[in-house]
This record gives C-alpha cells, structure tokens and sequence, in this order.
C-alpha cells in the first residue's frame, strides 16, 4: 500500500479547518438529533457528514491521508459536535478513536484495513471478560457476544476484545482482535433512554480464527514505542491508550453541558415566569445557577486538556505515564465527566417544569450525559476507586 492517501478533498484538513467544519454541523445535528433517535442509530448523510468534514480521520496517521492532529484536538472537536447532538458525538468520539489506537497495530494489519479504503472505519467492542479466545497455530481461535458496539452499523471492521488462553504456557490475558464485518454478527440490542442514536448494538462472533498479526495484547499500547511505531512513529501513537481513552468520550460528555448552557442562557434571557410575570433572567438564583454550571464545564475542560497535554509532553520526552499517572488520568477523565454531568442536572432544575417536554433540548442533554456516565471508564464510583487503590499502594483491579 503507498505511504501517502490523501483524504476526500486532497490535503487532510488542519485544526482550523476542522473546528470550523464541526461548528457548522452544530445546527444541521440538532435539526437532525430526533430523527436520530428513532432510528437508533446516526442517520447516513449523518455520517456521509463526518466522513466528508475529515472528522473521522482526525487521529489517522498522515501516512494514508489523516490529520494526524494532537490528542488533545480529538476532545476539543467532540466536545463542538456534541453541542449539535451528543449521539453524533459519540459515535465520532469512539470511531476517531479507532484510527489513532489502529495506529499502533502492526503494518499489515493497518495495511489490510486501511489499503481496502482510508475511509474505513472501525468499531469495537472491549468488554474483555465477554471474549473467550484460545490460542492456535497462526493466530486465535475467538468466540463471544459483547453489548456496546457503538456506531457497528457504519464500520467495516471491528476491535473486540477477549482473555486469551495459551494452553502450553498456561498464561492467560487481555488481547485485542481485529475482524472484518463478514466475521460477526449485529444483534440489534438498542432500546435505551439515552444516547439512543449511537447504535450501540451487541456484537457476537462464534469460533472464528483471527491470525497472529490481527491480534494485539493490551499491554502493549500502555505507553512507548508498540507494533506500530515503525511506520507511525510520532508521540501520538506511543501515548498510553487505555488511560487516555477516558477523554476521549469525556469530551463528549463536556459538549453536551456547553449545549445546554448556551441552550439554558440564550432561552433564558426573554423567558418569563409563568407565576409571576418577571423576566427569569432577573431571578439571582438563576444567575447563580448559570455560574455554577458554567464553572463546572469550564473545570472539566481545563482537567481534561491538562491531562493529555501533560500525557504527551511526558512522551515527547523519552518517558511513559507511570502507574500513578495512568490511574489519576482514568480518575480524571471520569470526575470531568461527572463534573459535566452536574453542570446538566442544574440547568435541567432550575428550568422547573417546561425542561421534560420533549421539544426542550435539555431533556435530551439530560438523559445523553447521564447515559455517557455509564460507561465504565467514565463511571465515577469505578475509576475513583481505582486511583485510590493506587494511590494506597495497591494493585489496580483493571488494565491501566
């Protein structure tokens, strides 16, 4: 496969470019954030969008025509499109994502997804206790069903995991593999309250062998040179994936309070009170409650940026997270999101009774942010126990 593929449009964009392009989707997907959720998943000229803005590739190597861009551009670019619809969001938080963690996968593996099309995209599914694989000659024999797969039903390929079996060494651990959509089947699982656009359908693969070059063991995408540094060999692709995953879809989580704080302040200033007649924009404790939601998103973006500077600068400089560090960046990426989450709840309070009418786009960022708060590494109660069993000098419990 040639090093160089350029994008849709030649070049690939630069940041400017793609900040500009992602605020210009802002009203086009909260036109479109309804009709997403009916149809549970994006939309296709939902898609057909983000593949065409260069959004997707946004981490892809420059080698076969991504961005290429900073870690810390992903979060920012998130963060603008969930302001439009948070569903959209996602699915572009965790697909990006995709390309910039397939970077460090070996060559040929890169050059089998990517050589068919650069446009190419990738799901995953990372539930590692739902895949069962043995190892064999060549490769892996796998087999689970896992829940989540965000976004599966526009991805060509697929990142699952599952705990490998090596029955002469008698070593078991987390391994990633990497199918092809023809190798697994799409269970339309999704039937939820929240982020009910994204798609996140279960995914299930019976007794399917992936060779040896498919397969990737966490611990080698935990900081520092990996499999893919001979042809990516910029700091983005040696930073510490699983840790810094969590900013990936806690920028979501932050575009999602800024839209309801732009929504809340712009509605807010001509809104009078049912009861009495007032301006609302009088009241004090409505000033208050702005302040406080806004500090609270602006805390959450200042942790988050902070961190994946700091990730990247420790690498650019010959030197890997510590354990220490990986810990504080999951217990960061998830104490932003909550701090985002709370942001949310006071507006949705203080709008009193017309916030739970569907045509309010509050509840929408309300039962969104809560929803991306389930997930496992933005879950607060998880992750701050995590960092504090560190912390006291204890084993972590997951892989960091």
């Amino acid at each position: 496969m040639p090093d160089a593929k350029m994008g849709r449009s030649g070049a690939a964009p630069h940041f400017g470019e793609l900040l500009a392009r992602a605020e210009a989707l802002i009203p086009v997907l909260r036109e479109r954030a309804a009709r997403s959720e009916e149809l549970r998943r994006l939309p296709d000229e939902t898609i057909a969008d983000l593949h065409e803005s260069g959004l997707f590739r946004v981490l892809q190597p420059k080698r076969v025509g991504g961005s290429e861009l900073p870690f810390r551009h992903l979060v920012e670019l998130v963060a603008v499109i969930a302001r439009g619809d948070g569903s959209t969001a996602w699915v572009l938080a965790n697909l990006a994502a995709h390309h910039w963690l397939f970077g460090m996968w070996p060559k040929q593996a890169q050059d089998e997804v990517w050589g068919q099309s650069p446009d190419n995209l990738i799901g995953s599914a990372l539930i590692f206790p739902r895949g069962r694989a043995q190892k064999v000659e060549g490769g892996y024999k796998l087999s689970g069903r896992w829940p989540f797969s965000s976004g599966v039903d526009a991805a060509s390929w697929n990142l699952m995991g599952g705990i490998a079996q090596d029955e002469e060494s008698g070593a078991a651990g987390p391994r990633i593999f990497l199918l092809p959509a023809k190798d697994y089947a799409i269970i339309d699982t999704w039937q939820v309250i929240g982020l009910a656009g994204t798609g996140s359908k279960d995914v299930v693969v019976e007794d399917v062998f992936v060779p040896e070059y498919r397969s990737l063991s966490v611990d080698q995408i935990a900081g520092g040179p990996n499999p893919g540094s001979a042809v990516n060999p910029s700091v983005l692709y040696q930073l510490p994936a699983i840790s810094l995953f969590a900013f990936c879809i806690a920028g979501v989580s932050l575009g999602i309070a800024q839209g309801a704080i732009e929504h809340f302040t712009e509605t807010t200033r001509t809104r009078l009170s049912s009861y009495s007649g007032r301006n609302v924009a009088d009241f004090n404790t409505v000033q208050v409650h702005v302040a406080e939601a806004a500090a609270l998103a602006d805390a959450a973006r200042a942790i988050m940026l902070g961190d994946c500077d700091e990730a990247t600068r420790a690498v650019s400089e010959g030197r890997v997270p510590d354990l220490g560090e990986r810990a504080r960046y999951r217990r960061d990426g998830a104490f932003a999101a909550t701090l985002c989450t709370k942001a949310v709840d006071i507006l949705f309070a203080a709008t009193g009774g017309g916030a739970i009418y569907a045509r309010n786009p509050l509840q929408r960022a309300f039962r969104d942010v809560h929803a991306a708060n389930a997930h496992y590494v933005l879950n607060w109660d998880i992750n701050g126990a995590m960092y504090g069993r560190v912390a006291l000098g204890l084993p972590p419990d997951a892989t960091l």
